[in-house]
């Protein structure tokens, strides 16, 4: 009798075992759900792009390389494009677009909140975690309300822009054209897509203040953040703002002038892009270029003409990308001032890196520095596979793979010729650029939980 009670207890905790085990195996981490989350929607979007209705071709839709590599595009607003948006895709795929644009801006968490919050479905922890992963926030506090505050500050915004760019076009196409040209180049430019109806871009307007200022202040605003919307609209000065929010401002500031600058003086004599343009265009065209390059696919030059110099410079920029938590790409901008940060600590001999009477965390310092050398690997890794399968110069494919690393959606004009390995490399960079290297690390590493017991002996090394 003894016997058969030991065997039973041990057969139910066998169980329970059993069933924890089976339950740890179907838990996910957020960043794995991030990932499986984007890759559906991208999957979803590629099947409806591949319906005949969705081209202008009557019966055929697109291939599937092709439309995988529009819908990645557009989930993760890079703007790259091997087709001309305006003239393939019909009424329905252009929507089709401009949902998945709209959605990947939001991000797949926060599309899918307000879609539990308008369904009255309540929000439970697990939710909540991944939010706050996918938003890059330090605290759950007040997570979802933030949510809802990204949304309505996305409809405002892109109301807005629409309503201005309307009114501008419709001074020279229909009313409906107008509000509808209104609508989708508002709604890519605020989420730092960079797709546009017309084959040439936004070329047409390339010396128009309002378009220009309409569509930069969009793509500004989308790639400054939300936080740092919310910080700004709370607060209302400088020196009560957070102190991400002041380098998110200051550097992005900086960032602008110094690109606007540089292109205004490489490009002035350029006949291919502004040479022969007249004073005001010229600053227009720089602006522009040297402003979009941090975030969004849009253009008024071609920037297959534009000079060598201009080329490593808008590179540098792409790399860098937006800020922490907005719908741009990159390494960040806070990254990067980390990054300086702790290089001239090094330099000065200080043993803390300071800013604004802040001390940042050494722990934030190794993670700004794991982040730019696990984005250089990747980016060289899908670069070196690209000279294996493309004949094509060096610099367009570097140009073309930082863009597509970035989110940023800027071509030499070189997408469309891509094979479909080229093609198939370019749009797991952008997967990997929008949702960050360091979330895709941690998707698909295995973690420890507990912390090793074991410490080893401490042993210096040369370096430099």
């Amino acid at each position: 009798m003894e016997v058969l009670i030991l065997f039973g207890t041990l057969r139910r905790e066998s169980l329970v075992d059993i069933s924890k085990r089976k339950r740890n195996v179907m838990e996910f981490n957020p960043a794995q759900i991030l990932v499986g989350g984007f890759a559906i929607l991208i999957f979803i979007g590629t099947a409806l792009l591949m319906l005949p209705i969705a081209t202008v071709e009557e019966g055929r839709g697109l291939s599937f390389v092709d439309a995988l590599f529009e819908a990645t595009s557009a989930v993760c607003v890079t703007g790259l494009a091997v087709v001309d948006t305006g003239t393939t895709f019909t009424l329905f795929g252009q929507i089709v677009l401009l949902l998945l644009i709209q959605m990947g801006g939001w991000g797949f968490m926060t599309t899918g909140v307000f879609m539990f919050i308008i369904l009255g479905k309540k929000i439970g922890l697990k939710e909540r975690l991944i939010l706050q992963n996918s938003l890059n926030q330090f605290s759950l506090r007040g997570i979802v309300k933030l949510v809802l505050r990204i949304i309505s500050i996305t409809l405002i915004v892109e109301l807005l822009g629409a309503i201005t760019l309307a009114i501008r076009w419709s001074y020279e196409m229909p009313w409906g054209k107008a509000i509808y040209y209104g609508i989708f180049h508002s709604i890519s430019a605020f989420n730092n897509a960079g797709f546009g109806l017309e084959p040439d871009s936004l070329s047409k307007w390339v010396g128009d203040p309002t378009v220009n200022i309409a569509i930069t202040l969009l793509f500004i605003i989308g790639g400054i953040g939300f936080t740092v919307i919310l910080d700004v609209w709370e607060k209302r000065s400088f020196r009560k703002l957070s102190l991400h929010s002041k380098i998110a401002l200051l550097i992005t500031l900086i960032l602008n002038i110094v690109g606007t600058l540089f292109i205004f003086v490489s490009e002035f004599h350029n006949p291919a892009t502004i040479g022969n343009e007249g004073l005001a265009d010229k600053f227009w065209a720089s602006y522009f270029q040297g402003v979009v390059t941090r975030t969004a696919g849009f253009n008024t030059i071609d920037i297959g003409q534009m000079t060598l110099s201009s080329h490593v410079l808008m590179m540098a920029l792409m790399f860098i990308g937006a800020s922490s938590g907005s719908t741009g790409g990159g390494i960040k901008v806070t990254t990067l001032t980390i990054i300086l940060l702790a290089l001239w600590s090094v330099l000065t001999n200080k043993s803390e890196v300071n800013i604004f009477k802040r001390r940042i965390p050494w722990e934030l310092v190794n993670k700004a520095f794991s982040l730019v050398v696990i984005s250089v690997i990747f980016i060289f890794t899908i670069f070196f596979l690209l000279t294996f399968v493309e004949q094509k110069e060096m610099s367009v494919l570097l140009f073309e793979t930082v863009s597509a690393f970035g989110t940023v959606g800027l071509s030499t004009g070189i997408t469309a010729d891509l094979s479909s390995p080229g093609k198939l490399l370019i749009t797991i960079l952008m997967f990997i650029g929008r949702l960050g290297p360091l979330t895709m690390a941690f998707a698909f590493m295995i973690h420890v939980k507990e912390k090793s017991k074991i410490r080893y002996a401490e042993e210096k090394i040369l370096i430099g």
